[in-house]
């Protein structure tokens, strides 16, 4: 699987539209609204690097009131959650 985290500048007027159609987009698993110099963070998830430009250049950038996107493609995955729940003996905190 491929990731990819997408920063997108959006018309202030349409951040919340913008948010709901770029969740919608297949290969979109999640899109935050954040707080600092972008409007929204969209993670991206395909099984083949070639359709990362199918899902982020053709559909993300189109979106109407997406300005801007800047897009990095992950290389490696470290999550605490994973180590969590190796961890995790079900006890009731």
């Amino acid at each position: 699987m491929i990731t990819a985290i997408v920063l997108i500048d959006a018309d202030a007027a349409r951040i919340p539209e913008v948010a709901k159609e770029v969740a919608d987009i297949d290969g979109v698993s999640e899109a935050y609204s954040v707080t600092g110099d972008i409007d929204l963070v969209a993670m991206v998830r395909v099984r083949r690097h070639e359709e990362l430009a199918g899902v982020i250049a053709d559909r993300i950038s189109k979106v109407e009131g997406v300005l801007r996107t800047q897009s990095y493609i992950a290389f490696q995955t470290y999550s605490g959650h994973d180590l969590e729940a190796a961890f995790d003996l079900g006890l009731a905190d």
